[in-house]
């Protein structure tokens, strides 16, 4: 069974099962992203960009390549579990692009019923973490963020390097929703993060979407 904890420092969470767990999650994500007959679409090959780090972590950790336990949180009954670690930002993002991309594809009720449990377990873990930031924090696993940002893959990026600069802790986890407010639809913070993708692919003479932010990568080399 897929479920979900905590990191030890507050910047994401855990996401564990046995391999066949992660084996049919990477099977059934596989479905929304990176098909061919969706390439013309505004801003599909940006949400590719974000689903596939997201999937490419379950694939790893399907592998035995991530983390590893002899049994789950849950239970001491010896089966090993595999899993990954995901910060909240890209979580959260993973799963608005998904289904976002879910209105354009034919889904059964297998595929269904996984993204909600995997809902499931990412409102618990955000709730359990910090009941007080979980308030402000939930609403962007719905409808806050604007899914149908064709450079929603950017945002993404811009607000998780910002939250890594605060290093964890509940005090950060805390301010997390505040950063989020880049991602809703002509608020102001959306608005000048959009004005400074612009103004960069100007001074590069490129398109947004070939822009590449220059995150210092020192700001993820902490524990989570």
């Amino acid at each position: 069974m897929i479920y979900a904890v905590p990191t030890k420092k507050g910047l994401g969470i855990e996401i564990w099962g046995t391999r066949d767990d992660l084996e049919y999650i990477y099977e059934i994500i596989s479905k929304f992203w990176n098909d061919e007959a969706y390439f013309h679409v505004k801003g599909y090959e940006d949400k590719n960009k974000l689903i596939s780090s997201f999937s490419y972590e379950i694939r790893k950790a399907s592998y035995g390549s991530r983390l590893t336990r002899n049994h789950s949180h849950y239970s001491f009954e010896e089966i090993p579990y595999l899993g990954f670690k995901i910060s909240w930002v890209h979580i959260i993002f993973s799963i608005v692009a998904l289904k976002y991309n879910m209105r354009m594809v034919d889904s059964n009720k297998a595929d269904i019923a996984m993204f909600l449990h995997l809902e499931y377990w990412i409102e618990q873990v955000i709730e359990s973490y910090d009941p007080i930031g979980a308030k402000t924090l939930l609403p962007f696993l719905n409808d806050a963020i604007n899914a149908g940002n064709e450079y929603l893959y950017l945002y993404m990026r811009h607000i998780n390097a910002k939250f890594f600069e605060m290093r964890g802790g509940k005090i950060a986890f805390r301010k997390l929703a505040d950063l989020m407010r880049v991602s809703i639809y002509f608020s102001n913070e959306y608005n000048d993060f959009l004005d400074f993708l612009k103004s960069e692919a100007e001074k590069y003479n490129c398109k947004i979407d070939d822009l590449e932010l220059s995150d210092d990568h020192k700001i993820y080399e902490i524990e989570w």
